[in-house]
């Protein structure tokens, strides 16, 4: 089993930035994929980031140039750097980890995703 714990949320004004972090506990598996899912109120669940175990990135298309996924994996840390952020950007943001493929790290899919987080709150002000 593998816990997820998100933290960083917050409120933003647009154009401004936020980091988000997720550590994990727990077990430990070879080529486990982590990424990052957001639901905006009254919204489903969607894939934003995620990293696979070798490094490879994968973004939604709405936040490529100005997110950025990131992992430490000595400290068994996932990061998310979130910049110029935008209103439509406010969601919870849930760190999400499975076993590939495919999944989070093929197309962020969500439906293999084994491990969530409880998520952190980002609100984007205009």
């Amino acid at each position: 089993q593998v816990r997820l714990v998100e933290s960083g949320g917050g409120p933003v004004e647009a154009g401004g930035s936020r980091r988000l972090s997720c550590q994990a506990s727990g077990e430990t598996y070879d080529g486990l994929c982590m990424g990052w899912v957001r639901q905006a109120p009254g919204e489903e669940r969607g894939g934003v980031a995620a990293i696979a175990s070798d490094g490879t990135t994968t973004y939604r298309d709405s936040v490529k140039g100005r997110f950025t996924i990131s992992q430490d994996n000595a400290k068994r840390s996932l990061y998310l750097q979130m910049d110029s952020l935008k209103p439509e950007d406010t969601a919870t943001y849930y760190c999400a980890a499975d076993f590939p493929p495919p999944g989070l790290c093929t197309n962020l899919e969500l439906v293999g995703v084994d491990y969530w987080g409880l998520g952190t709150m980002v609100t984007v002000s205009s």
